[in-house]
């Protein structure tokens, strides 16, 4: 019956225009997924790890002969629907034999299908039977990528230092403007996975100095990682990252929240162990993890001892002997002047932590439990402020959670409480659910105490992290036809405890609602608006009164336009509109950008260009927009003021082992003759940047 069906589908997709086979997996639109999970940009804080998972999966795909619902949901492609008739399929027909074999699966179209096949593969039992060592030295997901990008315009912080009054000179920084880059990786899909990163950002000195921890390039990021070892489903050595539960204990890897994706990306998916190989510096472990198979049961141990950036002080207590004290962790990773040099590694984490999780022999009940026990090498004491006083203090913490997922018919339960020694508890409760094959529905509420630390956590929430905060999200989405695609979420919160510039309890509420129309493969059109209330101080009142505990709700209305054309299989055009308004204090702001893309694809060759124009009042009105960039190097520039950016990015696959990458953008501004203050201002009106990247493939 598998062959006959086989042949069946075979002579279907071979009489389809566009095939599965045809369809190249480089040819994934990161642009259009990442715009549809993110939604838009609120702040400018740093996506890099985000980006990092996403691209993980990407490069190291899930086989679909040896996957699960866990993983199925974690790339937020597949309804709950479709999840179970995944696995309905499979345990009807066994394992795969082809990927034609999706369109065979109900509730799976095309569409879907072509979203998926980037992100999946099939076993190849032939390669499992040989010995790891082969199967490593031979393998064809083997690279070295080196990158040099720098900022052309000089900085202050490179200029010589002036002489202070006391005859000192003022800080500038050590080493040159130049980022350097590194990635050896060297892995299998579900086998094996080793590699190290290693990065020196600009400013900081290329130098040997173990006095200052300091070696040639500033930070090394190693791993190695075996997978499916009998019963030991998973063991990794040097630096990892854990996701387990909903995130309030181990929260790693790809947590998207709010987007115009508004069903699938509210609940986090037990992955377990997963290598890091990011260049930020800091959210991750240094040490050893494993995950042992006993049954329905997976037991996960992991140990950590890791250095950490942060401001030591000396105190005198009440013996009146001296003892070091931690003020602040720094997690900018970066080491450019003597002071952020002195910042390097002056902190030993340790942490000791664990997972148990079972599942249902019908795979579809969960329940798991989480544990993190923290040790600073020194006592933690901040600067305490009315706004932080329940914030983590001491040198130690504990942390334990439970958490659940259990799937009936189309409806998907999941949930997760926890508790740390400060006795603050946090917990998140959610239901996603295909109401009809066209209508999908997700609930979410959380309830964050003010004192509830957790270091790792990377749970659905308003916030960076989850403290502090109540709320509750619900998400529809309804897509009549494979055209027309019509999503919206409402999100609303509350702070119970002050925040930092929010010195008062305060609410707010969030909304997005998106509309896409797609008549064909070629041409893409939505068009978005987003509204976001939020409670900030007011810093100036009537008669000049300077008051930092009178709030006022400032809200900020998004607009965004967007089409996507291709004009045949080498040509495509994107045109984007963005517009904003800000009102806070009876002040209304308003700014806006709009772009205009051109992407020429020739297989061998890549040319991708983008000009915008740009026009904001105020910083709360700067305009975010993704921009492509060479592989692992991400760019979400915050555009503000008035001015123009353009960039040009190429790509040339010299052979199957070596490929180039060259990418120039400068910004030019026609509101200021200084950009940036401090250390990095510049005196004129342009920022040039260019990057060069070479990527080796092994064994291609």
């Amino acid at each position: 019956m598998k062959t006959l069906l086989f042949i069946g589908l075979l002579l279907l997709f071979i009489s389809h225009r566009s095939t599965a086979q045809t369809y190249r997996k480089e040819e994934i639109n990161i642009e259009n997924f990442i715009e549809e999970l993110f939604g838009m940009q609120r702040t400018d804080e740093n996506y890099e790890d985000l980006y990092e998972s996403l691209l993980q999966v990407f490069l190291n795909p899930i086989n679909l002969n040896k996957t699960n619902s866990e993983e199925l949901k974690s790339i937020f492609i597949l309804s709950p629907t479709q999840v179970n008739s995944f696995i309905d399929y499979q345990n009807k027909f066994g394992k795969f034999i082809s990927l034609y074999e999706l369109q065979a699966i109900p509730d799976f179209d095309l569409e879907t299908i072509y979203k998926l096949l980037p992100f999946v593969v099939l076993e190849d039992s032939e390669r499992m039977q040989r010995s790891l060592k082969d199967r490593i030295f031979d393998s064809r997901d083997a690279y070295f990528i080196f990158r040099q990008n720098r900022v052309w315009e000089t900085r202050k912080g490179y200029t010589p230092p002036d002489t202070l009054g006391n005859g000192r000179l003022t800080s500038r920084y050590l080493g040159d403007p130049n980022n350097l880059y590194g990635r050896f990786r060297i892995q299998h899909s579900k086998d094996f996975s080793l590699g190290f990163t290693i990065d020196k950002d600009p400013g900081e000195q290329f130098v040997w100095n173990p006095n200052t921890k300091r070696y040639g390039f500033n930070f090394l990021s190693y791993h190695f990682t075996l997978y499916n070892q009998g019963k030991l489903r998973a063991i990794s050595i040097g630096d990892f990252q854990m996701q387990t539960g909903q995130g309030l204990v181990f929260g790693a890897g790809f947590g998207v929240g709010k987007g115009a994706e508004t069903i699938t990306t509210i609940r986090r998916s037990t992955i377990g162990i997963r290598p890091y190989t990011a260049a930020l510096e800091f959210g991750f472990f240094r040490g050893i993890a494993a995950t042992y198979k006993a049954g329905p049961l997976n037991i996960t141990m992991m140990a950590s001892n890791a250095p950490r950036d942060g401001n030591l002080q000396i105190q005198l207590d009440t013996l009146e002997s001296e003892a070091e004290i931690i003020t602040s962790l720094q997690s900018s990773g970066l080491h450019r002047t003597l002071t952020e040099i002195n910042y390097k590694n002056r902190i030993r984490e340790k942490n000791l932590g664990g997972n148990i999780h079972f599942q249902s022999r019908k795979k579809d009940f969960q329940v798991g439990f989480n544990t993190l026990y923290t040790r600073f090498g020194q006592p933690f004491q901040r600067n305490r402020q009315v706004y932080n006083q329940f914030e983590f203090f001491g040198r130690e913490n504990h942390l334990h959670s439970l958490y659940f997922a259990y799937n009936y018919q189309n409806y998907f339960f999941f949930g997760e409480t926890a508790i740390s020694k400060s006795g603050g508890k946090g917990s998140v409760l959610g239901m996603m659910s295909s109401l009809h094959p066209k209508l999908g529905f997700s609930v979410l509420w959380r309830r964050f105490d003010r004192d509830f630390h957790s270091f790792y956590g990377n749970a659905f929430s308003e916030g960076t992290r989850p403290i502090n905060e109540h709320g509750l999200y619900f998400g529809l989405n309804y897509k009549p036809n494979q055209k027309i695609s019509w999503s919206v979420y409402h999100d609303y919160f509350r702070f119970p405890w002050l925040k930092y510039r929010v010195y008062a309890p305060s609410s707010g509420h969030e909304w997005l609602t998106r509309f896409t129309y797609s008549p064909s493969r070629k041409i893409l059109l939505f068009a978005q608006i987003r509204e976001e209330s939020k409670a900030r101080n007011i810093s100036e009142l009537p008669n000049n009164f300077q008051s930092g505990y009178q709030l006022s709700q400032g809200k900020k209305w998004n607009y965004a336009f967007n089409l996507d054309y291709s004009m045949d299989k080498h040509w495509s055009i994107k045109s984007r509109v963005m517009s904003s308004r800000f009102a806070f204090n009876n002040k209304i702001t308003r700014g806006f950008a709009i772009s205009q893309d051109l992407n020429v694809d020739y297989e061998k060759w890549r040319l991708s260009g983008r000009i915008v124009l740009f026009d904001t009042e105020d910083y709360d009105n700067r305009q975010f927009i993704y921009e492509r960039n060479v592989l692992w190097l991400f760019s979400i520039p915050a555009l503000n003021g008035q001015g123009m950016r353009y960039y040009l990015l190429g790509q040339y696959k010299i052979s199957q082992k070596l490929t180039l990458w060259a990418r120039f953008s400068r910004t030019v501004f026609t509101d200021r003759e200084v950009i940036g203050s401090g250390l990095q201002q510049i005196n004129g009106n342009t920022l040039t940047e260019t990057v060069f990247q070479i990527q080796y493939q092994f064994n291609r």
